[in-house]
């Protein structure tokens, strides 16, 4: 049936090619009514289910590769849908489209300046609830792409269904993407700015990531509960220089093995490390890089993940655990980081948006000839 929208409009936004779809999916004013437009490839017939109403609007199909829409009655603000497959299955979801931005004024001129000191509580993958839904809120930097989109099992890695919101001022992305939450992998797959499809990529300031040979990213919502009061509030801000310390360096996947040469898990090393580093009188322990890498032989020194604890040893929580036992223990924790270069995996940082995002445009400047990396500019 007709819509309001051009065919060309119709194929862009079915196609994944339509740069901004939150100004044609969800509610729309258009002439002198509302219409409620969604993309549903996976449908063969969508209903729209009205808060109060018992009957549902039957949507119409406006073009076959699975838009509909149906005009939107009067002072109704909320809604939900309801999709049929072609096997007669039905189920209900939340739009993603209804949803406002989760990012506040104050970010965006915050993260447009490059001085927001919290970045890592607002890029990436952060379960939330946002009128009253469950979800996740994922955003990301590419300020080069022409689309971006978050993809994983919760869509059948279909880049077309959840096309992200740009925020042009400053090239961030973000979607909030009701029903997915802890657990659930997802990339980003994105178009560079000539439209061509790109590398499915990691999320930069993802906090946990899938183990080899998989590279997705994971959503992670902390449950954990630190046990280090003592330590937070006993400890002096800079310590005085007429202390004495001793620094332990160790590189956790090397110190001792397990059973059939497996890595001790995190909270393992919490038994085996902290109790060796205490008994050995060390006040601190610096531990070799433990954020995200996919190469084992790197030692850590080429991480892609740099807000991840690496998978190899645990999850994030088992990592707090770690650090937890550390402090009450009396043990200060370094964290060896390294923001000098990155490896050229193709779902990292190299090209993120099509372009030397992160790393320098011209080789000579850009690439670490040693080591075969990337130089971050």
């Amino acid at each position: 049936m007709n819509s309001q929208l051009n065919k060309a409009t119709l194929n862009a936004l079915a196609g994944g090619r339509h740069g901004n779809p939150f100004s044609l999916l969800g509610i729309q004013h258009e002439g002198d009514g509302r219409i409620v437009r969604t993309f549903q490839p996976q449908a063969v017939s969508v209903e729209l289910l009205l808060e109060g109403d018992a009957a549902p609007l039957k949507m119409r199909k406006v073009h076959p590769d699975g838009i509909f829409e149906v005009e939107f009655p009067p002072r109704k603000r909320r809604y939900s849908l309801r999709l049929t497959n072609a096997d007669g299955h039905s189920w209900d979801i939340e739009d993603a489209y209804r949803f406002p931005s989760a990012l506040g004024d104050l970010d965006l001129y915050l993260m447009g300046q490059g001085s927001h000191r919290d970045i890592f509580r607002k890029l990436g993958a952060h379960p939330a609830t946002l009128l009253g839904v469950r979800g996740t809120v994922f955003a990301v930097w590419a300020p080069n792409a022409s689309r971006v989109s978050v993809i994983g099992e919760f869509n059948d890695w279909d880049g077309r269904r959840h096309v992200m919101r740009l925020h042009p001022g400053n090239g961030l992305w973000e979607i909030f993407i009701p029903a997915v939450g802890h657990g659930a992998k997802y990339k980003f797959e994105m178009l560079d700015k000539h439209g061509e499809l790109l590398p499915f990529k990691s999320d930069p300031l993802g906090q946990f990531h899938e183990a080899p040979p998989g590279n997705a990213s994971v959503v992670y919502q902390s449950r954990y509960r630190w046990q280090d009061d003592k330590w937070a509030n006993e400890k002096p801000d800079v310590p005085g220089m007429d202390e004495a310390i001793s620094i332990y360096e160790v590189h956790l996947g090397s110190w001792q093995r397990g059973d059939n040469n497996r890595f001790l898990t995190y909270r393992e090393l919490a038994d085996k490390l902290v109790s060796y580093v205490r008994e050995m009188n060390f006040t601190h322990v610096e531990l070799m890089p433990v954020t995200e890498h996919p190469f084992d032989g790197s030692w850590g020194y080429q991480p892609i993940g740099m807000y991840a604890p690496t998978q190899r040893f645990g999850e994030p929580d088992d990592f707090r655990f770690l650090i937890d036992r550390f402090h009450q223990a009396g043990i200060g924790v370094i964290m060896d980081w390294v923001p000098a270069h990155f490896p050229k995996d193709e779902h990292g940082l190299r090209r993120l948006d099509g372009t030397a995002l992160y790393e320098h445009e011209d080789p000579r400047k850009g690439e670490h000839g040693d080591w075969g990396t990337l130089i971050f500019n």
